[in-house]
């Protein structure tokens, strides 16, 4: 029993973690060391993504248009939260892909 559970412990995956974020003219780049589970929804004009993974707390700004975008990082029960707010409503998108044995997740934001 004791070498099953060993086994199972090397060739389990590693517990996805947020290990970067890059802000970008018009978003952000999120940064994993592997793919997260990821739902996100637009509520108001503002996106939440909750984010299948372990991180520590973050927030800061980036310019959309010469305007200001909040946005935050914060840790729920289920993993993290990362929210998008801004004195007009927002859309966009997001895709996620593998690059150099990590996964990028690339927020596209618009006015």
């Amino acid at each position: 029993m004791m070498v099953g559970m060993m086994i199972g412990r090397l060739t389990a995956p590693d517990p996805t973690q947020l290990q970067q974020i890059d802000v970008q003219p018009h978003g952000l780049v999120v940064w994993f060391n592997n793919e997260p589970t990821l739902h996100g929804e637009w509520v108001d004009g503002t996106l939440r993504m909750m984010l299948a993974a372990k991180g520590q707390p973050q927030n800061g700004q980036l310019k959309l248009n010469g305007k200001d975008v909040n946005w935050r990082v914060s840790q729920m029960d289920a993993g993290l939260m990362l929210t998008f707010v801004a004195a007009r409503a927002l859309k966009g998108d997001w895709a996620g892909a593998p690059q150099d044995g990590r996964w990028r997740l690339q927020v596209n934001l618009q006015e």
